[in-house]
């Protein structure tokens, strides 16, 4: 094989999202992968006029969105029950302590290449496509998870 001076880019269109061990197909978009955040302190310096930046050692990760087409498979009824369970509208669902674990899983030529794992994710949000008869588009479902830890594998 010639060596062309360069390595070749990861591509970003091969992917499976995992939730508690099961492949979630459909899912036709993920964004929200990170390693963390730490905040930063100032600390001023008396009798300076500098102002150092220091860590304040607390890892926050942002919310996993999940974009997916609506097909009328058994993942609809999976993240429709899920939901329920965690919302009703009489108040008694479990919220935020029904949590699950999972996984985004980035593939390059169908072989695995980087992997997410994510803890304890509940889901903050479910949002659909606008239906419109101007338009051909497909129907979508927008999940947001609010995650506990996120880490590459």
């Amino acid at each position: 094989m010639a060596d062309f001076g360069f390595n070749e880019a990861y591509r970003t269109d091969e992917f499976v999202v995992e939730i508690e061990g099961i492949e979630s197909p459909g899912i036709t978009k993920v964004s929200g992968l990170m390693d963390g955040e730490i905040d930063a302190i100032d600390q001023p310096d008396g009798g300076a006029n500098i102002v150092h930046k220091i860590s304040s050692g607390n890892i926050k990760y942002g919310d996993l969105t999940l974009e997916r087409n609506m097909d009328g498979t058994q993942a609809d009824a999976d993240f429709k029950a899920w939901f329920n369970e965690m919302f009703t509208l009489d108040g008694k669902g479990t919220g935020s302590q029904l949590r699950r674990n999972g996984s985004v899983v980035h593939l390059q030529f169908q072989e695995e290449v980087e992997r997410w794992a994510f803890e304890g994710a509940w889901m903050k949000s479910s949002k659909f496509s606008d239906l419109d008869a101007g338009t051909s588009g497909l129907m979508k479902q927008t999940i947001v998870l609010a995650v506990e830890r996120m880490y590459r594998v």
